[in-house]
């Protein structure tokens, strides 16, 4: 069992709230939405974002968690699913969570009555969340904290499983957003329709089942190994991430944005009035 002093477990427990994906991640899934989207929700997003583009917008939900105005966003980046439940079954966190913030910014982005800043903020967290939803530790258990609290041993230097899933995989690749979005991309049209069908429901769901899977960590001095384990889990979930994205933008821009958030609404779960 890996014991770190007294020092190194300060800043392993200290640390900022880990970062989905990072920056690398993040935008990677966005430059996969941009390859998917349809031309007139392409047009939607120019007009709402104006010179920013969807492979950028992505890591503003990170860099604003510094500004006290957003406090109460904390709890929105992630969701909390105990072992052997689902998102239906499991208690809701009153300060709203990652599925009920989707839903909630689903709406506002339909709304073209919102004032653009409005929409402008919603569609940046969309594009972020999508990225959320589909990292394995952030639709974790609540005992370990999404993985921040099991410690680990990442090519010898002292970490956790949650700072492994957002930055060290990906950093270990040596890509740029740009490679790593073009390396992920390779869904068949049966794949992208299939997944564009899917509810944020599901791939909360998906993500708690790659959560389990990533626990296997033997003696947690994890390596090569566990990139040659994880690495494919970890590519298929950015390469969903950016074609769900792009899939929830069509309906949320399109035709049917009066079924925004719906998903979520069926259950009886959005809170009224936050």
């Amino acid at each position: 069992m890996i014991r770190p002093t007294a020092a190194v477990a300060a800043i392993l427990f200290s640390a900022a709230p880990a970062l989905a994906w990072g920056p690398t991640g993040h935008r990677a899934v966005g430059r996969v939405a941009e390859r998917h989207v349809a031309p007139e929700t392409a047009r939607e997003v120019a007009a709402i974002l104006g010179p920013e583009r969807l492979a950028y917008v992505g890591t503003w939900a990170d860099d604003i968690r510094s500004d006290p105005a957003w406090a109460k966003a904390e709890t929105w980046h992630f969701v909390t699913i105990p072992t052997g439940q689902t998102y239906a079954t499991s208690k809701k966190n009153e300060a709203g969570d990652l599925l009920e913030a989707i839903a909630r910014f689903e709406r506002v982005l339909a709304d073209r009555a919102a004032p653009r800043l409005e929409r402008q903020q919603a569609l940046k967290w969309l594009v972020h969340f999508a990225g959320d939803v589909h990292q394995p530790m952030h639709v974790g258990a609540r005992e370990d904290r999404g993985g921040n609290d099991v410690m680990v041993l990442w090519f010898g230097d002292p970490s956790n499983l949650h700072s492994v899933w957002d930055s060290g995989l990906i950093d270990r690749m040596e890509l740029s957003s740009t490679e790593l979005a073009e390396k992920v991309d390779i869904a068949t049209p049966d794949q992208v329709r299939a997944w564009q069908a899917s509810t944020p429901l599901e791939w909360a769901d998906e993500s708690r089942a790659a959560a389990d899977r990533a626990y296997v960590l033997g003696d947690r001095r994890l390596g090569y190994k566990y990139i040659f384990e994880q690495a494919p889990t970890l590519e298929l979930r950015i390469q969903q991430a950016g074609i769900r994205l792009a899939g929830l933008l069509d309906r949320v821009l399109g035709a049917r944005r009066d079924t925004a958030g719906d998903w979520l609404e069926e259950l009886a779960l959005v809170p009224a009035g936050r």
